[in-house]
């Protein structure tokens, strides 16, 4: 494969400027042109990691990203060949940074499944003709406090294997399927198509390792609906894996809850944080003591609006202080073709931070105002935020961007 690595004073993809946004911010200050940009809260900094049409593959999609116990980041995503679509040909592919993000490796390939696919019956009518394409999807990777990096993934949105990497993600061990533990499910809802994530997932300060799953019956949409959600889980380093409770389901106003994130609040319960097909076009919530069970009555959260799109979500513990929460997603309640809600006008991509774990949002800023999707992120040992997200370029170029900025920027929105 070959991939350029673009940091953020390197050359962006597509041909367009040099220039990032930080450094043409810099490079106006030193000519006293931007007397209001502050030092105390550096403008973001943007390195591009992967550009459709670059590799052999047509669409990079799903971004996730997660800092090992090292410090180094890796960022991690779909890359689909043909179509572009959720059942094309795809492959997981992910890229290692060991200077907080700057400069990244070239691309590899994540460990295939040994032995011929077996094929999604959802999804023979949906490969476009083409059934001997492979469909790798959702990966969701946790990076835990003993060094290890572990990873769930699908194939064919049907079968779920488990990977692990013990050299801070250079190589990942051959996948184990780990399918059996949904399947207790099915006799409350008999799924047919199966993701996990997408983003990352947790290790619970009790050394659980959580993922948020989204289980479908496959007759409706693009095979992934209607839609319950829940987590798999395991409570001895990833050897054995268990399904936790279905946490939305069976709520006409909270249809089709999916795509999910985590975060791990003071007291060791775990707020869920979730996409659903609700008109209301806001985030669902409900929290849980474990991560596993006794999921609260679900909730919209007024405040986060949502175009129906996956979103990130990160504890940021900063000292002996209370930690931050900080929220990323396209937040576009209306639609730029002014047709009605709810729908997939998905741009302006947005942060927010809660001082008070999810009750309140208290500031917000505007990371990505034009056409934006899927996001994830993480944090570096110095506080440092990453946000990976997808985002389409007014030349039309759509790219997985990483961006590089503190707490304090978006604090410091007018």
């Amino acid at each position: 494969m070959s991939f350029k690595s673009i940091s953020s004073q390197g050359a962006l993809t597509g041909g367009a400027p040099a220039t990032t946004r930080r450094s043409l911010l810099t490079a106006l200050g030193a000519a006293g042109l931007a007397p209001f940009a502050s030092a105390a809260t550096p403008e973001p900094e943007y390195t591009d990691l992967f550009e459709a049409g670059q590799g052999g593959y047509a669409l990079y999609r799903i971004p996730g990203v997660v800092v090992t116990r090292k410090g180094t980041v890796l960022a991690y995503a779909e890359a689909r060949r043909y179509k572009g679509s959720d059942w094309d040909d795809i492959d997981l592919v992910l890229r290692r940074s060991t200077d907080g993000g700057r400069t990244f490796s070239p691309p590899q390939t994540l460990p295939h499944v040994p032995g011929p696919p077996e094929r999604n019956p959802v999804a023979i009518e949906r490969k476009q003709g083409q059934p001997e394409w492979r469909t790798y999807n959702n990966p969701a990777a946790i990076a835990t406090r003993d060094g290890k990096v572990h990873l769930l993934f699908c194939v064919e949105y049907m079968r779920v294997f488990y990977t692990r990497s013990d050299d801070d993600g250079r190589t990942f061990s051959t996948p184990v399927e780990i399918t059996a533990a949904l399947e207790p499910l099915r006799q409350q809802y008999a799924w047919r198509a199966v993701a996990t994530g997408p983003g990352h997932g947790l290790e619970l300060k009790r050394g659980r390792l959580i993922v948020p799953v989204w289980i479908a019956l496959g007759t409706e949409g693009n095979g992934h609906g209607p839609s319950v959600n829940t987590t798999i889980y395991s409570d001895d380093h990833g050897r054995t894996w268990h399904a936790g409770q279905l946490a939305v389901a069976g709520r006409p106003e909270f249809p089709n809850a999916n795509e999910t994130v985590l975060v791990e609040r003071q007291d060791g319960s775990v707020m869920m944080n979730i996409r659903t097909g609700a008109p209301r076009n806001r985030r669902t919530i409900s929290t849980s003591p474990d991560g596993i069970s006794h999921w609260s009555e679900p909730r919209f959260d007024e405040t986060l609006t949502d175009p129906i799109c996956a979103a990130g979500l990160l504890r940021l513990q900063s000292g002996k202080r209370r930690p931050l929460f900080v929220f990323s997603n396209p937040d576009s309640v209306t639609r730029a073709d002014r047709k009605p809600l709810p729908g997939k006008d998905r741009r302006n991509l947005t942060l927010r931070l809660s001082k008070d774990e999810g009750a309140t949002w208290s500031a917000s800023r505007v990371l990505e105002p034009g056409p934006s999707a899927y996001s994830d992120l993480a944090a570096l040992p110095d506080g440092t935020i990453l946000c990976l997200y997808e985002v389409t370029t007014p030349a039309g170029a759509r790219l997985l961007r990483l961006a590089r900025l503190h707490a304090e920027w978006i604090e410091a929105a007018k």
